[in-house]
C-alpha cells in the first residue's frame, strides 16, 4: 500500500506539473458551465442537474482519453517504464497507482460542478436523490473509461495512437448497446444492452443507484486493470 501511495502522489504531481492538466480542466468546466446555463433555460430545477451530468457522461468520454494517453505510453517511449519496474515495485501496484492517479484527477475535475448544485439550492429545490445518484453513475462510468484508457496506454508508445484506439474502443461501448434494437431476439437484445456503457447508467439518473449496475462497474475495471497488468508482465517474455 505505501509503494501505491507514493506512486499515485508522483502520478498526480506530474499531472498538475503538466500545461494539458489545465487544458483539459479549462476545458472541462467550460463545457460544463454551457450545459448548466443552456439546460437551466429549458428545464425546471429539479432534473437540470441530472441532464447536465448525463451530457457529462459523454464529455468524460473524451476527457479520459486524455487523461490516460500518456500513463503507460510516455513511460514506454521516453524509457522511464523500465526504470520505474527496476524498483522495488510490482506491475500491479504501478498499474492501480496510476490508475488512482488518474481517477483522482477526474475527481477534481468534477468537484467544480457542485458549485451548480449549491445554485440551485439557493435559487430553486433540487432532488437529491437524482443529483447524488447521478454523480455517483458518473464515476463509475468514468472509472470504466480510464480502466480501459489506462490498459491501451500499455499496449503502444504512441500517446497519439493511445488517444485515437481509447476514443474508438469507447465510443463502440457507448453505442453498441442501441445496436440491440435492431434485433427481433430478446437474448440478443440483452446481450447488446449488458454489453454497452449507456444502459447501466440509466437507474443512476433516475435517483436509483442499482448493485447490479455497481458490480458490473467494478468487474469491469477488475478486468481492464488485469489485462494491463497481464500487459506489463509480457515485457518479460519478449
Amino acid at each position: 500500500m505505501k509503494n501505491i501511495l507514493t506512486l499515485s502522489r508522483r502520478e498526480l504531481a506530474s499531472y498538475f506539473l503538466s500545461p494539458l492538466a489545465y487544458v483539459i480542466m479549462t476545458a472541462f468546466l467550460v463545457f460544463s458551465g454551457y450545459f448548466f446555463y443552456t439546460t437551466l433555460r429549458y428545464m425546471a430545477d429539479a432534473t437540470v442537474i441530472r441532464e447536465i451530468l448525463g451530457l457529462l457522461g459523454f464529455t468524460s468520454l473524451i476527457i479520459s482519453t486524455m487523461i490516460t494517453m500518456r500513463l503507460l505510453a510516455e513511460e514506454k517511449r521516453s524509457g522511464t517504464l523500465e526504470t520505474l519496474m527496476t524498483a522495488p515495485v510490482t506491475e500491479t501496484e504501478v498499474v492501480v497507482a496510476k490508475y488512482i492517479s488518474a481517477l483522482v484527477f477526474f475527481l477534481a475535475l468534477i468537484a467544480p460542478t457542485l458549485a451548480y448544485v449549491i445554485l440551485l439550492d439557493i435559487w430553486g429545490n433540487p432532488d437529491y436523490g437524482p443529483i447524488i445518484s447521478g454523480y455517483v453513475g458518473l464515476v463509475c462510468m468514468t472509472g470504466i473509461f480510464l480502466s480501459i484508457g489506462l490498459w491501451v496506454s500499455s499496449l503502444t508508445s504512441n500517446q497519439i495512437v493511445a488517444v485515437i484506439l481509447t476514443f474508438v474502443i469507447l465510443l463502440i461501448g457507448w453505442v453498441i448497446g442501441f445496436a440491440g434494437d435492431f434485433f427481433t431476439q430478446e437474448y440478443i437484445k440483452n446481450t447488446f444492452k449488458f454489453v454497452g456503457f449507456v444502459q447501466h447508467f440509466e437507474s443512476f439518473g433516475k435517483g436509483l443507484i442499482d448493485t447490479r449496475d455497481i458490480i458490473y462497474c467494478l468487474s469491469t475495471v477488475v478486468f481492464f486493470l488485469f489485462l494491463t497488468v497481464r500487459t506489463l508482465e509480457s515485457r518479460r517474455w519478449r
